[in-house]
């Protein structure tokens, strides 16, 4: 399907969407208070919001054109990417995504939008975001003490849902009833920042898939019996170890974690009722009497959350705005100090999925090394600039092609 013109599109917001002018007077009252969207979200002409509107939307015709090379079916994406890992069959559910979208703020204020920004569509591993904000939550109310605990010591007993009794009971005699992911001495050891940073290489198998099996070494005979290193000291990025973290942090809040998200972030940043988040279908434990499925941070097998542009953008906004939304405190001024601390064996990476641009070495065109995004495959990206007081949401671009255009984007602001 052919897109609309980015031109028209902006030059449409700037006739029919600019802020009218009792809203502007109302800003220009409160001009000390940043503005936090509610139900409905006021627009600005690009030129009043700082953007040179001519090189705006050269910025965005480049986002749409990039299209990303992989295939729009997700399931047909995947198997031919991770699908063809060892034991890299789906598990969790796949949706074919839409066309190239994006929502761009300046000051907390919709400046441009293109293509399909209400669409519900997997956002991959923007997920793990989420799931850090959750145990975030759980670190600020006190259920986790400190991220330097050991996770294991957290833990109660986790119980595999069964839906009927072994016909011959006898033949499990001696085996655990229970998960437990923290048995081997190695991941005694890992602490709640380990798995925030994604430096504990954590050892064992999950949901059917063993850590070793996501991103496999070129060196098979290597896969079960390389030494581990010790948590904290080397980083990899690894799905496996990410749902093991959903995984304690479900059994820390004794509820699933979407209805912490709802509750605790979500609903108060007045996000809309569309977004999911799955887990995958073997993910399912009894947790205080009812059956509890296990939510995946991202879509590697299928799951993870599906959102819309909005969303992102609302969640975007928030950690622009370093967990506040309005005089509402969501998530703690320490939290996002902490989430945006580099890593010490990956100085572009903080807690998942913070990606920083540390020295400029994550993104060298996106001049301001404060700035910071939210990433994941797709490629999925919420891009936050706080030097520019910018969020950028960019849904379907080809992972190449990001750098030049937050440079083009970052080139558009003149004030």
């Amino acid at each position: 399907m052919r897109l609309p013109s980015v031109t028209r599109i902006i030059l449409l917001a700037s006739a029919t969407l600019a802020m009218p002018a009792a809203a502007q007077q109302r800003a220009g009252a409160h001009a000390s208070a940043p503005y936090i969207p509610g139900a409905t979200w006021e627009r600005r002409d690009p030129a009043a919001a700082g953007f040179d509107p001519t090189r705006l939307t050269e910025a965005i015709q480049f986002a749409t054109q990039a299209d990303a090379k992989a295939p729009r079916d997700m399931e047909v994406s995947h198997y031919q990417s991770f699908g063809r890992e060892p034991y890299g069959q789906g598990i969790g559910p796949f949706k074919p995504r839409g066309e190239p979208t994006g929502v761009i703020l300046r000051g907390g204020y919709v400046v441009a939008t293109w293509g399909e920004p209400d669409r519900v569509d997997m956002t991959h591993s923007v997920s793990k975001s989420f799931l850090s904000s959750v145990i975030g939550v759980a670190v600020d109310r006190g259920l986790i003490s400190s991220v330097r605990d050991t996770v294991w010591k957290a833990m109660a007993p986790i119980y595999r849902l069964r839906l009927e009794a072994p016909s011959e009971p006898g033949t499990t005699a001696g085996e655990s009833y229970f998960l437990d992911p923290f048995a081997t001495p190695h991941n005694r050891e890992i602490t709640w920042d380990d798995l925030l940073r994604q430096t504990s290489d954590w050892e064992g198998t999950l949901w059917g898939k063993p850590d070793w099996a996501d991103r496999p070494s070129q060196n098979p005979a290597e896969w079960r019996t390389r030494k581990r290193a010790r948590p904290g000291t080397t980083y990899e990025y690894n799905d496996v170890r990410v749902n093991v973290l959903a995984l304690a942090a479900t059994n820390v809040w004794r509820r699933p974690l979407p209805e912490v998200l709802r509750d605790d972030i979500m609903d108060p940043i007045g996000a809309s009722a569309s977004w999911r988040w799955f887990g995958y279908d073997n993910a399912w434990i009894t947790l205080d009497g009812r059956p509890v499925q296990v939510v995946s941070g991202g879509g590697h097998w299928g799951g993870g959350m599906f959102i819309n542009a909005w969303d992102m953008a609302r969640f975007g906004l928030l950690t622009l705005r370093r967990g506040m939304w309005g005089d509402k405190r969501i998530l703690s001024e320490a939290w996002v100090k902490m989430a945006l601390t580099p890593t010490g064996p990956q100085p572009t990476y903080g807690f998942m999925n913070w990606f920083l641009n540390t020295d400029r070495k994550w993104m060298p065109s996106a001049p301001p090394p404060n700035a910071f995004g939210h990433v994941g495959n797709g490629t999925n990206l919420v891009f936050v600039s706080p030097d520019q007081d910018l969020v950028a949401v960019v849904r379907w671009i080809d992972n190449a092609s990001i750098d030049t255009f937050l440079g083009k984007l970052l080139g558009a602001v003149v004030k």
